[in-house]
C-alpha cells in the first residue's frame, strides 16, 4: 500500500510504502512477499521521482514507532541542502516542531490525486 506522509508532511512527495500484512520488516516476509517487494519499491520510487522531479529517492525504514514495515520514500532535491543525507532527519524534526513550514496540504492532495491516476494507469498500487 502506498500513501503520502500525513499532515504535517515534511516534504511534498514524502511517501510511505507499507506491507499489507503486519510484519516488522523484510526478514519476516514470505517468499512471495519478498519477490514482490523489490518491484514495488522500484515502482513507488519511480513514481516519487516522476511526481516531484527530485534528483534521488531515499528509502528508509526504522520500525520503532510502530512494529510494522513503513518504508519512507523521501524525495531528495539537489538544490535543497536540508534534504541531504541524514540532514533529512533534522528537516523532519524542524517541521514536527513547527520551526519549518510543512508541505502545503492542498499541494499534497493534488499530488496524491496525480499519484492515484498514474498508479491506475500503470496498474500499480491501485
Amino acid at each position: 500500500m502506498l500513501r503520502h506522509h500525513p499532515d504535517p508532511s515534511p516534504l511534498l512527495g514524502w511517501l510511505f510504502l507499507d506491507t499489507l500484512r503486519h510484519v516488522g520488516g523484510p526478514a519476516d516476509f514470505t517468499p512471495d512477499e519478498a519477490a514482490s517487494w523489490g518491484p514495488a519499491v522500484q515502482q513507488a520510487s519511480q513514481l516519487v521521482r516522476q511526481l516531484t522531479g527530485c534528483d534521488r529517492v531515499y528509502a528508509i525504514a526504522f520500525g520503532e514507532g510502530a512494529r510494522h514495515l513503513h518504508l519512507h520514500l523521501i524525495p531528495r532535491f539537489g538544490d535543497d541542502p536540508t534534504t541531504a543525507a541524514w540532514l533529512i532527519a533534522d528537516h523532519y524534526r524542524s517541521v514536527e516542531r513547527g520551526e519549518r513550514s510543512a508541505a502545503d496540504p492542498v499541494l499534497v492532495a493534488n499530488l496524491v490525486d496525480r499519484a492515484r491516476s498514474l498508479a491506475q494507469d500503470l496498474g500499480s498500487f491501485a
